[in-house]
């Protein structure tokens, strides 16, 4: 959002000040409605200004003019299609996109639009061009959002191509231990699933020259390593121990064992499982609590928590799952219940808290610190190859209806 405001405010800041005429003439019949001869003369003043601004060379003008009249057509046959469709910019969305544009420049609204005014940009006529531009880009959304499909095919072929890799890959802290055969190599990989150290191992195994350093690598993306190290640590989480991997010098063994970089992200989550009551107009609070209580006493002293969820919990989405609420992150729950989820040991049951849903005790099965790095890659690069067809199809649209709307342009003096 924040960046289609600052697109808008360069498109549109120049033109308030421009000056109008106080006559105005039709210039072009775009089907139900038209494009007036003030809104072209604005436009090409504001196009000239930025040519000059910038120090450019400015095209011929009849070239100008020509690009101009089919941007206000193209724009006028959107705004005739939000009508139909019954779009709108309510008032409250507009002002949250000036709230954000104001506070992403550390203003306040009323401080930002003090600035507009002070360089000559009413703030109502701001307003008009900022919902016009919005409706715009709804029915773009609406006319083309649906048609764009990314493949899972296209999708891995994408994030294989070089520029992807180097764009979106985070680079990597790796260690190696390098060995003559693969007898050896697969003794180390049972040292290591057994808890022994890598950096010790590499050290007294390795064969590499960076064995003295526990066979530190660095950092390193993954274009830049061998194709046989990056296709095996390509898409893997942090912790990730390679199968011995065969090698021209013999067989090496890869620790993955950090990531840096935009996209690198590194998540708490507890598994945990819970038994709910809510209050009900036959069953106060105290009783609830004491009902709780007994259920709680059982799980206590050794009965199946899972069993008793069953029975007893009264979570919809949990209950015929014997309590399972799976993996959770922070933020995911009720306040109350995060902080006692925080706050438990893991395999040991809870006090009995109260929460916005009724009354709980939970359990904390285990924790992790999940690696969600490789989703946040595949979205990006989802993204972009949206944004790509997303243009293409828009192009397409756009001229598709340019070419089969009703145009007339009036003869001007």
């Amino acid at each position: 959002m924040k960046h289609y405001i600052y697109l808008i405010l360069s498109l549109f800041i120049l033109p308030l000040s421009a000056k109008i005429e106080v006559l105005d003439r039709v210039a072009i019949i775009v089907g139900e409605g038209v494009v007036l001869e003030s809104q072209i003369d604005n436009m090409m003043e504001t196009i000239k200004d930025r040519y000059k601004e910038q120090g450019a060379l400015t095209p011929p003008e009849e070239v100008m003019i020509e690009q101009v009249k089919e941007r206000l057509i193209i724009e006028e046959l959107q705004l005739q299609m939000a009508q139909r469709a019954g779009i709108r910019i309510g008032d409250g969305e507009l002002n949250q996109a000036f709230i954000e544009i104001a506070e992403s420049n550390g203003l306040t609204l009323e401080e930002f639009i003090e600035s507009l005014e002070s360089q000559g940009a009413p703030y109502e006529e701001l307003r008009k061009q900022v919902r016009k531009e919005m409706i715009i880009q709804r029915v773009q959304r609406g006319k083309v959002g649906g048609s764009v499909n990314i493949t899972e095919q296209e999708l891995d072929g994408f994030l294989a191509t070089e520029g992807a890799v180097k764009e979106l890959s985070p680079e990597l802290f790796i260690r190696q231990i390098l060995v003559s055969d693969q007898v050896q190599a697969n003794e180390l990989i049972t040292k290591i699933k057994a808890g022994e150290s890598f950096s010790s191992l590499a050290k007294t195994y390795s064969n590499s020259s960076n064995a003295s350093s526990g066979g530190e690598m660095g950092w390193r993306n993954l274009i830049d390593l061998p194709t046989l190290f990056s296709n095996a640590l390509k898409g893997k989480k942090k912790g990730y121990i390679t199968p011995p991997l065969k090698g021209g010098s013999g067989f090496y063994i890869l620790k993955l064992e950090d990531k840096k970089g935009d996209l690198v992200r590194f998540e708490d989550q507890w598994h945990v499982r819970h038994i709910l009551m809510m209050t009900t107009k036959l069953r106060d609070e105290e009783f609830t609590q004491a009902e709780l209580k007994e259920v709680r006493n059982r799980a206590i002293a050794g009965e199946d928590f899972s069993l008793l969820a069953k029975e007893f919990s009264e979570d919809p989405g949990s209950s015929s799952r014997g309590g399972n609420l799976n993996w959770l992150s922070l933020g995911k729950t009720a306040p109350a219940f995060e902080k006692m989820m925080i706050e438990s040991d893991i395999g040991e049951i809870s006090p009995i808290f109260k929460s916005s849903f009724g009354f709980h005790f939970l359990e904390v099965l285990d924790k992790r610190t999940e690696d969600l790095t490789e989703e946040l890659i595949k979205d990006r690069a989802y993204g972009i190859l949206f944004s790509r067809k997303y243009d293409e199809e828009l192009e397409n649209s756009l001229r598709t209806m340019r070419a089969e709307a009703f145009i007339e342009f009036k003869e001007l003096d």
